[in-house]
């Protein structure tokens, strides 16, 4: 935060005589350059699109590389896992509904996910063409996935007694992607974190830093993924104060916007972190802001058995779709007691694993648009060419709206064959489709402009 400055000066009498006068004029003038200078670095920051955390002020918010860095990845793995896959319910919100509080949380004396194995879940997300992974390290319920000296509810004390945390760390590190880390700012198991009756928020405060300052030096996260912070008990001003100590532990870890208040899709004066994310819903087309959604490959986080999975084209589209908005898709995956992701999970993301190999110079390191995805088609676009993903056909011609200052030099399938369009600034672009789609699940048509396709403004039709 940078607090409002105020100078006291004290003269015994209205008139100011010799150096008293120039020094007294000095002062004035600094004085003004500062103020000056800092409503230029706030108009900057307010002006630069770096996320919610610009009301912090100058200096503070991840470097822009960094997040351009997260962007291109577009596609990551959420786990969510804990001892409530002994019951098959939601982590966290099936305690004292569906499972009783008590046993809820006892539940971690029974967890012991023997056939869990780090590496065979990097490898899987991997293998899915995803770029980073986030585990569950800590959520509502405050039961923590690594040994933290800060509470005895972890993961020692569970009859498993290995650091999930740290595996998981090892093995992203040895297989190339970014690890994460999700960390809720509600705790429902801890006394000073309670709704019905007064509790201790400073020292709630300081335990989540203590705890924070655990995960950031031992497993060096690439991003951490906050949540619960919708709570009453937690105010925008907690989070600012968690932001900043953060970045005083590592100022280019990245930071979603759910550690202060407001909204998750829109950054507002309340918001504290660095990108949007809309949950189990496509975000809409933003080239200003950086976002991910999170949607689960079943209908719940945590693992449920014979939770209804989504199709291959589903998910697929689901990603084109969130990299046609200019966003990064965080697909979930809830695995089983044992410690195992379930074969016909695993199955499903090696076939979006398949497409992607063919496809992935489509999505990664791409921008969003120029059009506004639809159930139809969806845009990504890079140097000199807009892909242009085609779920449906619906005739034997697609038309598009006229880009502006720019023209199709040359329009072909991904696989080589040429596609006849006409383009006219009146109607548009009208391109002739074939009979049948190469894809049955997304077909690629790359269009060749004559200027650079990053650069036209988005299309409103």
């Amino acid at each position: 935060m940078i607090n409002a400055i105020t100078l006291n000066k004290k003269h015994q009498s209205g008139v100011l005589h010799g150096s008293n006068w120039t020094s007294n004029c000095f002062t004035k003038l600094v004085c003004s350059v500062f103020f000056v200078l800092i409503g230029c670095v706030s108009v900057y920051a307010q002006l630069s699109g770096t996320g919610g955390t610009r009301q912090l002020g100058a200096g503070i918010t991840t470097p822009k590389m960094v997040i351009d860095d997260f962007m291109d990845k577009r596609f990551g793995m959420f786990i969510h896992f804990g001892p409530v896959s002994l019951r098959g319910t939601e982590i966290g919100w099936s305690r004292g509904k569906e499972v009783p509080t008590v046993e809820y949380d006892n539940l971690y004396k029974e967890f012991n996910p023997a056939l869990f194995n780090a590496d065979e879940w990097v490898k899987t997300a991997k293998d899915a063409g995803m770029k980073y992974l986030v585990i569950t390290a800590k959520h509502h319920d405050g039961f923590c996935l690594w040994p933290t000296a800060f509470s005895d509810y972890n993961i020692m004390n569970s009859l498993f007694k290995r650091d999930i945390v740290q595996e998981l760390s090892t093995a992203c590190k040895k297989q190339g992607l970014a690890f994460c880390i999700y960390f809720t700012v509600a705790d429902w198991h801890d006394s000073n974190y309670t709704e019905d009756k007064p509790g201790n928020m400073d020292q709630f405060v300081l335990t989540i830093k203590n705890e924070l300052k655990e995960v950031i030096t031992r497993y060096k996260p690439y991003m951490l993924w906050f949540d619960g912070n919708w709570e009453k008990q937690w105010k925008q001003e907690y989070g600012a104060e968690v932001y900043q100590y953060i970045k005083s532990v590592d100022k280019d870890v990245i930071v979603n916007n759910r550690l202060g208040k407001g909204e998750h899709t829109a950054f507002s004066e309340a918001s504290v972190g660095d990108y949007l994310t809309p949950e189990q819903k496509i975000g809409e087309l933003n080239m200003v802001n950086p976002w991910e959604s999170c949607i689960t490959i079943c209908n719940q986080w945590a693992w449920k058995p014979n939770d209804k999975m989504k199709t291959l084209k589903e998910c697929i589209q689901t990603l084109v779709k969130t990299a046609g908005g200019n966003g990064n898709l965080l697909l979930n995956v809830g695995p089983m007691m044992d410690g195992r992701i379930e074969t016909r999970q695993i199955e499903r993301l090696k076939e979006m694993g398949v497409w992607l190999d063919k496809y992935g110079t489509t999505i990664y390191g791409t921008k969003g648009g120029p059009y506004k995805p639809n159930n139809t088609y969806a845009t990504t676009r890079k140097g000199n060419i807009i892909y242009l993903h085609i779920f449906e056909r619906n005739s034997d011609k697609l038309i598009l709206p006229a880009l502006a200052d720019a023209k199709i030099k040359k329009a072909h399938f991904f696989n080589g064959e040429e596609v006849s369009f006409i383009q006219n600034k009146d109607f548009g672009i009208l391109i002739n489709l074939p009979k049948d789609l190469p894809d049955p699940v997304s077909s690629v048509i790359i269009l060749e402009l004559d200027k650079n396709a990053e650069s036209i403004k988005v299309i409103s039709f």
